[in-house]
């Protein structure tokens, strides 16, 4: 289980959100809402653990995440407005990238099957830097279907995708949520996923 209680956030002077608290099980997924400006993004961070946790406790498995980060971090799979490719890498480098710096091996045939399925075949071997935005944002998204993590966590995933990659990246999303994985995620657009849901309202 994933939990936060009571945290809250401030930029500079300005407190962005406070007693935020929600948890989900396996095989939930949250919604994260709010407007533009609320906190979205840096309550993701929070969750995440790529930023300092000012109020309130983020926990893993009934333990604060502090007391076993490396565990937390190895079934966590995070997905922001920054991509994180390397632009002169082609789509299939950087996910051999990724899986490198996660001590895993993967396989071209993986590798290739996870592309293929997000509508990048006959441009994984093309550098990233002349794909479009929203093929850039496939890309990212092919390690979502390489990852064993049991927690995703992602922002605005379906920004910049066409109707035939939202299709692809719902079913993915509903295939780790009926192997019993969570999902945390914002979206502008409506969010109907398998299992069990749940909408989160960020306010000031």
């Amino acid at each position: 289980m994933f939990s936060v209680s009571n945290l809250s956030c401030s930029r500079g002077s300005k407190r962005l959100f406070s007693g935020v608290s929600f948890a989900l099980e396996p095989g939930h997924w949250l919604h994260l809402e709010g407007d533009n400006g609320v906190g979205k993004t840096s309550l993701l961070r929070l969750a995440c653990g790529l930023s300092a946790v000012e109020d309130g406790e983020i926990q893993w498995q009934g333990q604060p995440v502090s007391n076993n980060i490396d565990e937390f971090r190895a079934n966590l799979a995070y997905l922001g407005h920054q991509l994180a490719l390397k632009e002169d890498l082609t789509p299939l480098e950087n996910l051999h990238f990724d899986a490198a710096i996660a001590g895993q091996f993967l396989s071209m045939a993986d590798a290739k099957a996870a592309l293929s399925k997000l509508g990048l075949k006959g441009r994984e071997h093309l550098p990233v830097r002349v794909l479009s935005q929203g093929q850039k944002r496939r890309t990212a998204l092919g390690r979502l279907l390489l990852s064993t993590a049991k927690l995703w966590i992602l922002d605005e995933p379906f920004v910049a995708l066409d109707t035939a990659a939202q299709k692809v990246l719902t079913e993915v999303l509903n295939e780790h949520l009926n192997r019993q994985g969570m999902v945390l995620l914002t979206s502008h657009q409506a969010v109907s996923l398998a299992g069990q849901g749940q909408s989160y309202r960020l306010t000031a």
